[in-house]
C-alpha cells in the first residue's frame, strides 16, 4: 500500500458521528470534525454540543483580553473531554496566523491566544467555532472503534461545521449519507 492510499483511509477533514447505540455518554448523538487522523492516532472537534455555563465575554475576560466594546456573541462548544482547559478554534480559510494548521482547503485549526483577540477586535475569520477541549484516541483506537459500527463517517462541509443551528447537526449529518437515524443499527444483522 502506497503513502497516498494508506492517506485516503484516514479520515481528517471529514465528520465522524456517533451511532444511535454510541454507549459513551460524552459522545452520544455527537459530531466530530476531524483535525487529526494517522496511524499515531486521531484528534476531532465535537461541533454540535455548547458549554452553556461559559460566555465568549467570560472567556476574555478570565484571559484579559480586551474587546472592541461589546464581545461578540459567539458560542463555546464541548470540543470533547480531553484537556477541557485547552481552546481550539475550527476556522475558515481566510485566517491564517502562525500557528494554524490547515486542516483541509477551507478549514483551519487555530490553538494560540492570538485568534481569540482577533476575534474580539472583529479581525477573525469569517467562520469561527470555537471549542474548549478535544477528542482524541490513541493509534488504531478510532479505527476499532468505527470496525464496532460506533462511528459512521461523512465528507465535512463548511456549512454544516460553521452553522448555528446545533440542534439539527446530527440528523443532517447522517443524512448526507441517505440514512434515516430511526433506522440505524449498531450491531451487525439488525436493522
Amino acid at each position: 500500500m502506497t503513502n497516498q492510499d494508506k492517506q485516503a483511509e484516514y479520515l481528517t477533514g471529514q465528520l465522524i458521528i456517533a451511532m444511535p447505540t454510541m454507549r459513551d455518554p460524552r459522545f452520544a448523538r455527537t459530531v466530530i470534525y476531524m483535525c487529526v487522523h494517522n496511524d499515531e492516532g486521531a484528534m476531532g472537534l465535537v461541533i454540535n454540543k455548547l458549554l452553556d455555563a461559559l460566555t465568549f465575554a467570560d472567556l476574555l475576560e478570565q484571559l484579559e483580553i480586551e474587546s472592541l466594546g461589546v464581545a461578540p456573541t459567539i458560542p463555546i462548544h464541548f470540543g470533547g473531554p480531553v484537556e477541557s482547559g485547552r481552546g481550539f478554534v475550527l476556522h475558515s480559510s481566510d485566517y491564517h496566523k502562525e500557528g494554524t494548521i490547515m486542516v483541509g482547503e477551507t478549514i483551519g485549526l487555530t490553538a494560540t491566544i492570538d485568534i481569540l483577540q482577533d476575534v474580539a477586535e472583529e479581525q477573525g475569520p469569517s467562520n469561527a467555532l470555537l471549542a474548549l477541549g478535544y477528542a482524541g484516541w490513541g493509534a488504531g483506537q478510532l479505527d476499532g472503534e468505527i470496525q464496532q459500527n460506533a462511528w459512521l463517517h461523512v465528507p465535512a462541509d463548511d456549512a454544516l461545521v460553521f452553522d448555528s443551528d446545533f440542534d439539527t447537526k446530527w440528523e443532517r449529518s447522517i443524512a448526507k449519507i441517505g440514512f434515516d437515524p430511526a433506522l440505524l443499527a449498531g450491531d451487525a444483522g439488525h436493522a
